[in-house]
């Protein structure tokens, strides 16, 4: 019966779904098995959970509740061995590899791990298609002789370790498999291959109804198993696969099911069970184009919000790939009331995951003091920052305002007191290269943690701890265990490992609400709402992917799964969710930066040319709406207040720096000298230009200050030169603190100042067999005032002049830079121009700011030359300010007189007039 409803977005209608495990179900019930005594085994655990809801929901009288397991679960009943993970294989297989292989041809156990991992998975895969490993790693050894590039004889000691590594993994493969047996526990893959040789026992032991649901591919162990129990009679199994696609030989959701209904005897005998036909039913199907994975998150939130709760009852959400999960929690809407989460949240993604990576990054390297960014990160870290608070910003102001970039551990620890102290010591205590003492100051860093989030309620941020505390201790016993881990590396490299396949369970009600999965998670459960997500090449199916020392050639002869098998795998969980479904949204990325992203999946292509007649199928592409920009130069009007403050800077006095920052930017102007807002001070890890330039300048005033209203000698010069290292040395002190001065780019800063000091007096020394020089004044305050008419409160300029010398009976106003400075930056042609103009004439406002200041104060004597020495073009020499009449020609100026200052004071008060008009707002400049 067509019922016809609202909800996900439009109109449509629905058949009553019945989901495949009800299904088989109904048809055990009206067979009168015995339902009590029926052994279930499905894919997952999630899909027995199911299957007994639905059990519940069939309205049955009170019966006892079968015996549900996954196909793990079932192997491990049969094998009789105990499953171990993946950790306690690879500590077992070093312990076998060492005891094999020769004290000096061993590896260390990190080294060992990069690829031991490969190694066991493919034992596992070995043991899972019942392979004979004998004869299969002989076969693999062959094809390595022949692959070697080496055709000398005899071979290099190279490729007789080459071909060695080959012919042992017989004998690795044995010693881990005797090993684990003898504690009767074994890895996954030869759990099954245990369960095949002992499904005969089994069989007989058991010789109740066995029922397997919704199974496609089978490794050879699961086959052996099932077949033998379809043998005997004592079982069934449900293959869940529309007939659309078992007719269609060619398509990959069939590939292994056909192969099954082909190959195993027992379906010459009677039929499978395979009466599936839903796929053909109307259905809605909306491929979606989103750009980025946040933007996946967020248009599935704009789904999630039209529906009611009835409809998200039976909707199922998707995710091709586990990093969608949190961006999917954050975009869910408030209608979204039940949620139950199937995948894990990786623990790798915690928030103080990140601390503990940090730690072992720093702690990897010994040494005898931490880069101070380093320790900046630590302490800043939001799981520390919370417990350090004010003792952190006390410390970190202290390294920025000492400039310290290196920190000895007793310098960290000492800067904290109490609670705080605990935790930095934990964090920065030398662990000298030992796991175990690594893993003592993890768990006493969780421990002071953890008393303080119990403090201020933080539940989730408590869960996270909690994990890592199992981790951690689980590290702790596996390294008392198997003490193969010998430095601080090994036992990061392994922690990354253990962490990477670590995930935080969301508790919910598992039959209420919204579905959130994973695709495998999907096994054999059915929805009537479909959204996945992440629907791209690479991600379904996965591709290429996996590593692995089986090559391809060798996986087709001996049947192993390869990259195709697996995306056959993708393709039937793909077409066996829509099976059901009748409103269908698959998401995907468009964005091509990245890997494996921007490329839709075949499995999009496919429907689209395979069209089912009842299928509404319609592809769109969604894009943010992003409003253009308008670059809008800001605008800061005038208050009282601003004026007041502008009043204040007047009085003080207006330095040359503050009034080219003016004429620069206005806004920058108001930023730092009316507000006050200052660049934050950094540590000043290479020494800065401006640093550099402080070092040079207060060398020589230090040289040149005893000089004032003396004449330069040859020998105060010489005198000068002697002192250059310990001057620089004691001017780098003061201004670079605790900064390295002994290595790197600062060794050749370091060189270079002695350098200009040195060229600089040469210089002084040529000068003095031509020219007679009195020094005047050196590094003076100047200030003067500036009176303007229109303006009813004092104003003043203020600067510091480097150096005032007669030379040959001319006054020269002198500025030093460090920096390179030609003749054209200290040349003008319109007065205007002046203040308009920052890169072109602020080396020119500069000197004759200082040249005004000077004449205001002691009446200048004209002409006078005002101008700049580069350490940096030293040997253009004087740089002199020049007035030139007109851009093309020659005529030049180069002393001042009262008229250049007339005519520069014209201007300096037409800027100043504009700096305090309150009708006049701060404008930004395009820089």
């Amino acid at each position: 019966m067509l019922q016809k409803r609202p909800g996900f977005r439009g109109v449509f209608y629905f058949y009553a779904m019945v989901s495949f495990i009800s299904k088989v179900l109904k048809e055990l019930i009206s067979s009168e098995e015995n339902i009590s005594e029926t052994t279930f085994i499905l894919p997952s655990k999630r899909a027995g959970s199911f299957l007994l809801k639905e059990l519940s929901a069939l309205g049955m009288h009170h019966i006892f509740a079968p015996k549900v397991y996954s196909i793990e679960e079932f192997t491990e009943i049969i094998s009789e061995a105990k499953t171990v993970d993946n950790t306690i294989t690879l500590f077992e297989f070093y312990k076998v590899y060492k005891s094999v292989t020769p004290e000096e041809a061993q590896e260390d156990f990190e080294t060992f791990t990069a690829w031991a991992q490969s190694l066991i998975h493919d034992f596992n895969e070995i043991d899972r298609y019942l392979i004979d490993h004998k004869s299969f790693f002989n076969y693999l050894t062959d094809i390595q002789d022949l692959k070697h590039w080496s055709i000398q004889e005899p071979k290099t000691e190279l490729i007789n370790n080459y071909l060695a590594f080959w012919k042992s993994l017989p004998t690795y493969y044995d010693g881990l498999k005797k090993e684990l047996l003898s504690q009767n526990n074994a890895y996954q893959g030869l759990i099954y291959r245990l369960a095949s040789e002992k499904i005969i026992d089994y069989a007989q032991n058991h010789p109740t109804k066995h029922v397997f649901i919704g199974f496609n591919a089978l490794n050879t162990a699961e086959q052996q198993i099932v077949q033998h129990l379809l043998e005997k009679d004592i079982a069934e199994i449900y293959w869940d696969l529309d007939e659309v696609f078992v007719k269609d030989r060619q398509h990959d959701a069939s590939l292994f099911i056909n192969q099954y209904l082909k190959d195993w005897p027992v379906y010459k005998k009677r039929k499978a069970k395979l009466q599936v036909s839903e796929y053909h039913k109307p259905k809605k199907i909306q491929i979606t184009g989103i750009p980025k994975n946040v933007g996946q998150a967020k248009y599935l939130g704009e789904l999630l919000a039209e529906l009611d709760e009835e409809t998200l009852q039976e909707t199922a959400v998707v995710l091709g790939q586990e990093d969608l999960l949190l961006p999917v929690l954050n975009s869910l809407p408030p209608n979204v009331k039940d949620l139950n989460i199937t995948m894990g949240f990786p623990l790798k993604n915690a928030p103080i995951a990140s601390l503990f990576d940090k730690l072992f990054q720093i702690h990897q390297h010994t040494a005898s003091t931490y880069y101070y960014k380093d320790v900046i990160s630590v302490i800043n870290h939001p799981a520390l920052n919370e417990i350090l608070k004010q003792q952190n910003r006390n410390f970190i102001e202290k390294i920025q305002s000492e400039n310290t970039v290196n920190l000895s551990s007793k310098e960290i620890i000492n800067a904290f007191s109490g609670t705080a102290q605990s935790v930095v010591k934990a964090c920065f205590t030398n662990w000298e290269n030992s796991p175990s003492k690594a893993l003592e100051a993890f768990q006493e860093m969780i421990n002071q943690i953890k008393s303080h989030l119990k403090s201020s309620g933080h539940k989730l941020a408590l869960e996270f701890l909690y994990h890592f505390h199992v981790l951690f201790n689980k590290l702790e016993n596996l390294n008392k265990a198997y003490p193969h881990l010998k430095s601080i590396s090994s036992l990061y490299q392994f922690y990354k490992e253990t962490i990477s396949t670590q995930n935080l369970d969301f508790q919910g009600r598992p039959f209420k609400g919204l579905q959130l999965m994973g695709m495998l998670e999907s096994r054999a459960l059915d929805f009537k709402n479909i959204i996945v997500c992440s629907v791209n090449e690479g991600v379904l199916p996965s591709g290429k992917s996996g590593s692995s020392f089986i090559p391809f050639d060798l996986k087709q002869t001996y049947k192993l799964p390869t990259y195709k098998e697996k995306d056959a795998v993708y393709t039937y969980h793909f077409y066996r969710l829509l099976q059901r479904a009748e409103n269908i949204h698959l998401l995907y990325n468009t964005e091509t930066d990245g890997l494996n992203s921007g490329e839709k999946s075949r499995f999009l292509t496919q429907l689209e040319i395979e069209k089912q007649p009842a299928h509404q199928l319609k592809h769109t592409t969604v894009s943010p709406k992003v409003p253009a920009i308008k670059n809008e130069l800001r605008e800061i009007k005038k208050t009282p207040e601003i004026i007041e403050k502008i009043k204040s800077l007047a009085a003080y006095g207006f330095s040359p720096s503050a009034l080219s920052s003016y004429i620069r930017n206005p806004l920058d102007f108001y930023r730092q000298y009316v507000l006050g807002v200052r660049d934050s001070q950094e540590v000043e890890e290479t020494v800065a230009y401006n640093t550099l330039g402080t070092v040079v300048h207060d060398s020589l005033e230090n040289f040149y200050k005893p000089l004032e209203n003396k004449f330069l000698t040859a020998q105060d010069i010489e005198a000068f030169k002697a002192k250059i290292e310990k001057e620089i040395a004691l001017q780098f002190k003061k201004s670079y603190l605790n900064g390295p001065l002994n290595q790197g780019k600062n060794l050749l800063i370091f060189e270079v100042a002695k350098r200009y000091l040195r060229n600089f007096l040469n210089q002084e020394l040529e000068r003095l067999k031509n020219e007679e020089i009195k020094i005047l004044k050196i590094e003076e305050n100047l200030r003067s005032e500036i009176k303007i008419g229109k303006l009813d409160f004092p104003i003043f300029m203020r600067g510091k002049v480097d150096r005032v010398e007669n030379t040959n009976g001319i006054t020269r106003i002198i500025d030093y830079k460090t920096g390179k400075v030609t003749q054209d930056k200290i040349e003008i042609v319109d007065w205007e121009d002046l203040t308009s103009d920052y890169d072109k004439y602020s080396k020119s406002f500069q000197v004759l700011a200082y040249s005004k200041m000077i004449h205001d104060q002691n009446s200048l004597d004209f002409p006078v030359e005002a101008g700049i020495i580069s350490f940096k073009n030293l040997k253009s020499g004087f740089l002199k300010f020049t007035k030139k009449d007109k851009p093309r020609t020659k005529n030049k100026e180069t002393a001042i007189n009262k008229e250049t200052l007339d005519a520069f004071e014209m201007e300096l008060k037409k800027l100043i007039t504009e700096i305090c008009d309150p009708q006049v707002p701060f404008k930004e400049k395009e820089i």
